[in-house]
């Protein structure tokens, strides 16, 4: 039980990896909260598209990584 939910948490690992690099960038980063760019940071933005797919794709993954890992822990 605990070989395949080691596997399966590998596998999640690098999908979580690929789904997070896949993404496109929502601001320049600190420079851009300084500069003005925070505005768009709260404002009311409906992402479309492929990155709708990437964020639901992310969130659900972060989900299954949370649970096997406390599976783990509770078997182990």
């Amino acid at each position: 039980m605990q070989t395949l939910l080691i596997v399966l948490l590998i596998i999640v690992c690098i999908s979580l990896i690929a789904v997070v690099l896949l993404q496109s960038g929502k601001s320049a980063g600190l420079s851009g909260a300084i500069g003005g760019g925070a505005e768009q940071l709260f404002g009311k933005q409906k992402t479309r598209g492929m990155d709708l797919v990437l964020h639901r794709a992310t969130v659900i993954l972060a989900l299954l990584f949370f649970l096997i890992m406390l599976l783990l822990t509770y078997l182990g």
